[in-house]
């Protein structure tokens, strides 16, 4: 499944967009639901077009260069919705780099790890204070249930680590 047509093309459901629009709304309001970067998301928008899911149309305003106004079409609409329905009903496989560490940490005195994972979990909080403060989304469900989500995978992470750091505490004692 690819998510970045699913993204590309949900963004394009609501209006036809330039790309510096779609990745300026990606880059402002989307930073915890995806990585794409400019250059990716440019060259998927070039495939999306290329097999026929989005309309592109060369727009000229005075001095400025020209650029490339994305549309999406009956087909992409289609293509979306599928995509969509395997995005919701398929579950994630989630690989945690983290856990490479927490593999090794045997490796390293306890006081240490403990050390590491306090600065973990700061980083962790940090990032949940910016998702606690992203506003309610007023015209779309979706936008709120995803930063619900990310949320409460925010949490769980705080409190597994909580947890691990106390069973370490507990083990040097």
């Amino acid at each position: 499944m690819d998510h970045r047509s699913l993204l590309l093309l949900g963004l394009l459901m609501n209006q036809s967009q330039h790309g510096y629009q779609i990745h300026d709304f990606i880059e402002t309001n989307l930073p915890f639901v995806t990585d794409i970067k400019k250059a990716t998301a440019y060259a998927h928008l070039d495939k999306l077009s290329k097999d026929k899911y989005i309309d592109v149309k060369v727009e000229y305003d005075g001095n400025r260069p020209p650029r490339k106004v994305y549309s999406i079409n009956e087909k992409g609409v289609a293509y979306f919705k599928e995509l969509l329905a395997f995005n919701l009903s398929t579950a994630d496989t989630v690989f945690y780099k983290g856990d490479i560490g927490l593999l090794f940490l045997h490796h390293l005195p306890k006081q240490d790890v403990i050390r590491y994972l306090q600065q973990r979990r700061d980083k962790v909080k940090e990032e949940k204070h910016k998702v606690d403060q992203t506003p309610i989304h007023s015209k779309s469900t979706g936008v709120n249930i995803a930063m619900l989500h990310q949320q409460t995978m925010l949490q769980a992470e705080l409190s597994f680590l909580e947890r691990t750091m106390n069973q370490l505490k507990n083990e040097v004692e």
